[in-house]
């Protein structure tokens, strides 16, 4: 399995010497300064919605939102129906199309392992418990990768439905700084500057590899949180989710840094503007928890899809805000999408 460095692309881009660069065999554009926004695809890729259990059917003017539902004490409800939900887009109430509380709706994935320095006590049960959830979530269809990120950003394991091509990969995750002054064992120290490259590699993983594919996407984020070296801003990394629709699930590792929790405004950040959610991370049990509660989150969504009355393809940001008939329910759903271009 292949073993891709990105540090040599970033610098490209930084330049912008090479704007049709091809980065893991897919066309990025040139870097853009911190703050400003990717460019839109050509053509919406949420836009794909279930036309079968076995087949995807391209629909360019449907919109598609995923929706997890807990109750008051935080458990899934299931058996609701089409009538229970409404959903709004900026302001106005859609109408409905299609609807499903199958979760036979493939999921691609992308586990991103935080290799800095402040991760070097917790990595090993990381590793182990990233294999355990990755044979337990994925099913028949689904596919999923991994990447490491601290000074660079590293391919793990390509997209695979084989669970242990994922496993060789997430064990293959190391500390990537010289942790030996604070008790852990001295790594591979990159000769020329960087930092904890948190936005770079979410901006990466959506704008690069699940842009451009169909059906549920969610990224798994394990990290403090914590970014000092990204060449991309908060503002590009959440925006690159939003154009790939992929959900964003935050494991916030709190108490295994010498700063805890200093990260918890951007996890809470990404998980919230994408639909996702941030679970915290105290302990080896916490960890394995929190995988066991995406797990069933991730084969318990409802699948709410419209046509959107604004119909004009001007590329502008339009807001997401779903309702259910269910007192005290709380609802996991995005915020929003960017509505295609001419």
């Amino acid at each position: 399995m292949r073993r891709t460095s990105f540090a040599a692309a970033f610098a490209i881009l930084a330049f912008a010497v090479f704007p049709g660069l091809q980065c893991w065999g897919q066309q990025v554009g040139p870097m853009r300064p911190p703050g400003s926004s990717p460019a839109p695809p050509q053509q919406q890729q949420a836009n794909q919605i279930p036309h079968s259990p076995q087949t995807l059917k391209s629909q360019v003017n449907l919109v598609n939102v995923f929706v997890t539902v807990r109750s008051k004490d935080h458990s899934i409800v299931t058996g609701l129906t089409k009538d229970d939900f409404k959903v709004y887009e900026d302001g106005v109430e859609q109408k409905v199309e299609f609807f499903s509380r199958e979760t036979d709706v493939p999921i691609t994935l992308a586990m991103l392992m935080d290799t800095s320095g402040s991760m070097y006590r917790i990595l090993p049960a990381e590793k182990d418990a990233a294999s355990r959830f990755v044979r337990e979530v994925l099913r028949k269809r689904d596919e999923a990768m991994v990447m490491s990120f601290d000074t660079d950003v590293d391919m793990l394991a390509d997209f695979t439905e084989d669970p242990s091509t994922l496993d060789e990969g997430i064990q293959r995750a190391q500390i990537n700084v010289d942790a030996s002054g604070i008790g852990g064992t001295a790594g591979t120290i990159p000769s020329q500057g960087g930092g904890t490259n948190l936005y770079d590699a979410v901006y990466l993983a959506c704008h690069d590899q699940l842009g451009q594919e169909a059906g549920r996407k969610a990224l798994v984020i394990l990290s403090d949180a914590e970014d000092n070296g990204s060449k991309m801003s908060e503002n590009d990394a959440i925006e690159s989710a939003q154009r790939a629709d992929a959900v964003i699930h935050f494991l916030l590792i709190r108490d295994f840094s010498a700063i805890e929790g200093y990260g918890a405004g951007v996890a809470h950040r990404m998980a919230e503007q994408t639909g996702g959610r941030v679970i915290d991370i105290h302990g080896e049990k916490s960890l394995d928890k929190a995988f066991d509660e995406l797990t069933e989150e991730l084969h318990s969504q409802y699948l709410v899809s419209y046509t959107p009355s604004n119909d004009k393809r001007d590329g502008t940001y339009r807001k997401i805000h779903v309702e259910v008939d269910k007192p005290d329910a709380k609802l996991l759903a995005r915020k929003g999408y960017y509505a295609p271009w001419h």
